[in-house]
């Protein structure tokens, strides 16, 4: 049914829990698994003289991060016998760099974390399930703790 699952992680506990779905669904139907992370390449943009500087360090923080996060994945989805490849992606926003990398691959679903927030915290820190969800023109699962 689903030939090909995008898995976007970020290095949560959601994150974790979709992993794990997504393992069990490419086990049912033999699908091929892609794990990614999106960054932000210039979130720091119009700051100032010191952007080079911070953004520098943004960067190797965001790259060790997202290093980790696959890493994590691509054990838990090898450890149970998927083959998975995984990438870091850079993205002005994290659901347009999931979207794109899912049409990219040709992907037929998206299994993804969401961390549930509400009222204020959603308000100010969004919710990228929530604009997958609204933009995606695939299924996608979200999975929550």
């Amino acid at each position: 049914m689903f030939k090909h699952i995008l898995i976007p992680v970020d290095g949560s506990t959601t994150a974790a829990l979709a992993v794990d779905k997504a393992i069990a669904l490419a086990k049912a139907f033999s699908s091929d698994v892609t794990a990614i992370y999106v960054i932000d390449p210039y979130p720091f943009t119009g700051v100032g003289a010191d952007f080079a500087y911070g953004q520098s360090q943004y960067l190797s923080a965001a790259t060790a991060e997202a290093n980790a996060s696959l890493a994590a994945a691509r054990k838990a989805i090898e450890d149970a016998g998927v083959v998975v490849k995984t990438t870091v992606v850079e993205g002005h926003s994290i659901h347009r760099g999931i979207l794109d990398t899912a049409e990219t691959l040709g992907s037929d679903l998206i299994v993804m974390g969401s961390h549930g927030r509400r009222g204020i915290e959603k308000l100010v820190l969004g919710s990228v399930a929530q604009k997958v969800l609204s933009d995606a023109h695939l299924p996608v699962m979200v999975v929550r703790d």
